[in-house]
């Protein structure tokens, strides 16, 4: 699973959670049921959100059986969403074409294994299928897959011409998602939320692009491979600072669109988001890894406000670090063994309780 939004039972507690996962498994199970098992590698937590939007407005667009059981939820048996719904058959198609330019752009790039020929050309021909299996189920169901495959185009023609501002290169992205946001008030019969909906999907599409760029911002640099802050000349503060006011104009918008459902979409598109950005950044602009797992220290000592290469180094909060040096904290207890998190407020902790319950703190 990957994507921005990763929510954990601490901060999506009560049905919330549940509803969440029906969405995700289903578009799992969509995926596996249109275009076959393959195609389930695709399954990402952005690509849901498309779904819990249509139900969020029309939950009889969202129709719902219950799945067998699956090894990702121990074997458990759980009420998803169905594979006829509109909502994520979208869902399933947005996935689908936006994997497969991600692959072309590594494919073009050559990055890691792609670098060789062989493994290039079958991930080259993987695309090709996704795309045109997203391209018929957008079809199917009224979206027109061109909004994405030329925003996909776009983007790697801005990211070879170089000159642009920060603005100019995310652009691409957060007219891809606008589109793809916009197509739910289509299929859920609520079009005066679409203009609202595309404003909520580019600003969506704003922070995914800059939380990718952050992310990736160290290995880009050593590789000295494209990255949009590099690119631009942007800091990490100003990106920070670009992400928190798409944060909060999307709790703006969230509030005036006109849906039956609204909790589980605001939860996700706002404080996940938020969480998300503060998973992100908080880690790099206070230069110390408290409250991060899994996560290498950063610091902001560079001229240009870009945090420089640092070797690892082990410590409490360290990804390589021996489960015997993790110190004990009070009010911290495990219900399995796991190491990834040793951070008394789990809630912040950006990556041990999206994979697993092992955290059990007091006050979460």
């Amino acid at each position: 699973m990957f994507g921005i939004v990763r929510p954990c039972r601490h901060r999506l507690s009560g049905p919330l959670f549940g509803e969440w996962m029906g969405h995700l498994c289903g578009l799992c199970l969509t995926l596996r049921d249109v275009h076959g098992q393959w195609a389930r590698l695709v399954t990402n937590h952005d690509g849901a959100l498309v779904s819990v939007l249509t139900e969020a407005q029309a939950p009889a667009m969202a129709p719902r059986r219950m799945a067998g059981p699956c090894a990702l939820r121990r074997m458990r048996t759980a009420d998803v969403l169905d594979s006829s719904g509109a909502g994520a058959r979208l869902a399933a198609a947005v996935s689908l074409i936006l994997a497969a330019g991600k692959i072309r752009d590594h494919v073009a790039d050559s990055d890691g294994a792609l670098a060789r020929p062989l493994l290039a050309a079958a991930a080259g021909r993987a695309a090709e299928r996704w795309q045109a299996a997203g391209t018929r189920t957008a079809a199917a169901i009224g979206f027109d897959p061109t909004m994405l495959t030329d925003a996909i185009a776009r983007q790697a023609a801005l990211e070879r011409a170089g000159g642009l501002n920060l603005a100019e290169v995310t652009e691409p992205t957060e007219t891809a998602v606008g589109a793809a946001f916009s197509h739910t008030a289509t299929l859920a019969a609520r079009p005066g939320n679409a203009r609202l909906l595309t404003r909520v999907g580019q600003r969506f599409g704003r922070l995914a692009h800059l939380i990718d760029a952050v992310e990736d911002l160290p290995a880009d640099r050593a590789a000295g491979a494209y990255n949009p802050l590099l690119a631009t000349r942007t800091t990490v503060a100003k990106a920070h600072e670009r992400c928190e006011e798409a944060v909060s104009g999307l709790r703006l918008d969230l509030a005036k669109l006109d849906l039956e459902r609204p909790a589980l979409a605001r939860a996700l598109l706002g404080d996940e988001v938020a969480a998300a950005v503060r998973r992100t950044f908080r880690p790099i602009l206070r230069g110390t890894a408290e409250g991060s797992c899994r996560r290498p220290l950063l610091a902001l000592a560079t001229a240009d406000g870009m945090p420089p290469d640092q070797p690892e180094q082990l410590g409490p909060y360290n990804p390589i670090a021996e489960p015997g040096d993790l110190p004990p904290r009070p009010g911290l207890r495990r219900r399995r063994s796991c190491d990834c998190c040793d951070c008394a407020d789990c809630c912040e902790c950006p990556d041990c309780c999206d994979a697993c319950d092992c955290c059990d703190c007091a006050g979460c």
